[in-house]
């Protein structure tokens, strides 16, 4: 018996011993497609108004209007580009492949619905009726739910890269090669950051996980983990400040630069169907699911039962995807080797140690340990660590000092960034030469706008220093 299989069948409340997935594969096929249309509409509807969400509150921080002719307060402006996108000439760029090209956008966009299967609206009990047939708030279940959620999220990948590399052209296909990179980074972290949950809950269904945080939500219980799958859902979902695969500045519009029309309208439906999902992914996996948050279910007992939960899911869903929005208003792009230092050196080396310390707290806690002394037993660790490894820098500093610095490099031959006629970095050992500056403030003449600025601009002008002059006279 492994490891995890041992954790949930041990004697503990949070622990689940059990699955009984019965409730879902019952209902009859009309209520099956219902339910489908439904999950369906909700991601198409929260996409029309994350658009108009985003564009409203980024104008509100930068102090513009934003949307505001189409509809009433511009909460038709989304419709209206979609519909203007459909209507746009669609091009096929001559030294694309064609069928990839085409079929790239889908690829994209349809894992992006997907996820949202095996999410829970409400309690997996017969707690609603529809024309008269009790059934469950949720489309599916699965014993391997999450696992379910990161194959097509993985999958949705691949549109990106064969998008990038179909298009034949370079800026696309670096685009492409970004994303698939900052996926395979941001993955990892990811994955431990899930199987810390997966310890807690004894489970990998979604409606069962919703389940084992009746008490207390996992974001209290495991912060750790809720701030690493906050970072990682930004990054997979390549929105700003990691929008790497598609930054204008030095890719004009990356991996979707060769797309128009409605291809081009499907990889941003993707996107924002992404954000949806793994918003409803966080939701569910440490905000309590569809549970009403503890001021509200301490004195309604009604507050998780009917139709009410599925509005503290979408209350929570807003909420997250409000944080997108303020990330992209408020955070500038970052380099792009900041990003793989983030994923690989500093996500993934935590979310493996905290995944240590959960599985350690989780079984101690097993065999009878006092929780208390449990907890500040794993304090007290993590504080002397931290107390060794400041020691550490300290006395290395201090010997680095002892050393003396190093004698300085000899000047390597002179470099000329433009011998080869095209613009190369310098190679270790040779440096840049001095960039001209203009000169400081103090030393420039007055003059009258419209004038030359110093000698220097009105000899690239053709004019002399005396022409300039006289010209202010007149």
């Amino acid at each position: 018996m492994t490891a995890l299989a041992q954790l949930a069948a041990a004697p503990d409340r949070a622990v689940l011993a059990a699955e009984d997935l019965s409730m879902f594969g019952t209902d009859p096929w009309w209520l099956v497609v219902i339910k489908a249309v439904f999950c369906f509409a909700f991601l198409m509807v929260t996409v029309l108004f994350s658009i108009v969400w985003e564009r409203k509150v980024v104008a509100w921080m930068q102090l513009r209007i934003g949307p505001n002719r189409h509809g009433p307060w511009g909460m038709l402006q989304s419709l209206a580009d979609g519909i203007k996108l459909m209507l746009k000439e669609d091009v096929i760029v001559k030294r694309a492949d064609k069928v990839v090209y085409v079929l790239a956008p889908i690829v994209a966009a349809v894992p992006a619905f997907m996820a949202i299967a095996v999410i829970p609206f409400g309690p997996s009990g017969n707690e609603v009726s529809i024309f008269g047939h009790r059934t469950a708030m949720q489309l599916t279940d699965l014993p391997i739910a999450m696992l379910y959620i990161l194959a097509v999220a993985s999958v949705g990948i691949y549109g990106i890269v064969l998008a990038g590399w179909s298009s034949g052209s370079t800026y696309p296909l670096l685009g492409g090669l970004r994303s698939c990179a900052q996926m395979i980074s941001y993955e990892i972290a990811m994955g431990a950051a899930f199987a810390s949950v997966f310890l807690y809950s004894g489970s990998m269904s979604t409606s069962k996980i919703v389940e084992a945080q009746h008490d207390r939500w996992f974001i209290i219980l495991l912060p750790v983990s809720f701030i690493i799958y906050i970072v990682t859902m930004v990054g997979e979902t390549n929105r700003a400040p990691f929008d790497m695969p598609e930054s204008e500045g030095d890719l004009v519009g990356g991996f979707n630069t060769e797309y128009s029309s409605i291809k081009f309208a499907m990889f941003m439906l993707a996107e924002y169907v992404n954000m949806v999902t793994v918003s409803a992914v966080s939701t569910t996996l440490f905000l309590g699911g569809w549970r009403a948050p503890w001021p509200i279910s301490t004195f309604w007992e009604g507050a998780n039962h009917g139709w009410w939960p599925m509005l503290w899911f979408v209350v929570k869903v807003q909420l997250l995807l409000f944080f997108f929005i303020w990330l992209r208003g408020t955070l500038p792009r970052v380099r792009y080797d900041q990003l793989m230092k983030l994923g690989w050196k500093i996500l993934i080396p935590v979310s493996v140690v905290w995944l240590m310390l959960v599985a350690t707290v989780r079984a101690l806690r097993n065999d009878g340990y006092d929780f208390n002394s449990l907890l500040l037993s794993v304090a007290g660790a993590v504080i002397a660590i931290l107390l060794i490894s400041f020691v550490v820098d300290i006395f290395r500093d201090r010997s680095a000092k002892g050393a003396g610095a190093e004698p300085a490099p000899e000047p390597g031959p002179a470099f000329d960034p433009m011998a080869g006629g095209f613009p190369v970095p310098p190679l270790p050992g040779q440096t840049l030469p001095p960039v001209p500056r203009r000169r400081p403030r103090h030393e420039r003449e007055l003059v009258v706008s419209g004038g030359p600025d110093t000698q220097s601009d009105g000899s690239q002008m053709g004019a002399s220093p005396s022409d300039g002059k006289e010209a202010d006279g007149a």
